[in-house]
């Protein structure tokens, strides 16, 4: 991943309507001029600016609450080898299962956000990640609630 550094003006107006699109990305944009208090023109406009401007960079699907309940999830901490981290990478990619890879600071090198349909499904992928070549060691905290996410 390579630290650029990002410059743009994001006003309240912004902010505002980004909070709007991380809870409902199909929101009408009629309803978003009326929720940030702009015109259609002027809340499209500043849509169009800030996906130029690689705020926006997609839209994607967020999954129900009832189908996120029936899954187990887990973060898995990984150890790796010595310069085997971009193997590990593209390993993980493979994986759907897999749904966020971060690299971190601290004793593990990387934390893999992992969902299965059961138990024995997560114990069948935690087994396939610390067999990936370059994966020295796992350590696995599985998810009991959550409580909040934006």
């Amino acid at each position: 991943m390579t630290n650029t550094t990002f410059r743009t003006n994001l006003d309240a107006v912004d902010q505002a309507l980004l909070n709007e699109l991380r809870e409902n990305a199909r929101c009408p944009v009629a309803l978003l001029a009326r929720k940030v208090g702009l015109s259609r023109t002027a809340v499209q406009a500043r849509i169009a600016r800030l996906e130029r401007d690689k705020v926006i960079a997609g839209y994607g699907l967020r999954s129900g609450a009832a189908f996120e309940q029936s899954q187990v999830a887990a973060h898995v901490m990984l150890t790796v080898g010595p310069k085997l981290s971009g193997p590990v990478e593209a390993a993980l990619r493979k994986i759907p299962e897999v749904r966020t890879l971060l690299s971190i600071s601290g004793t593990f090198d990387m934390i893999a956000i992992v969902q299965a349909a059961s138990i024995e499904g997560l114990d069948a992928l935690i087994d396939r990640i610390g067999l990936l070549d370059g994966v020295e060691r796992t350590h696995t905290s599985v998810v009991l609630s959550r409580r909040f996410e934006r």
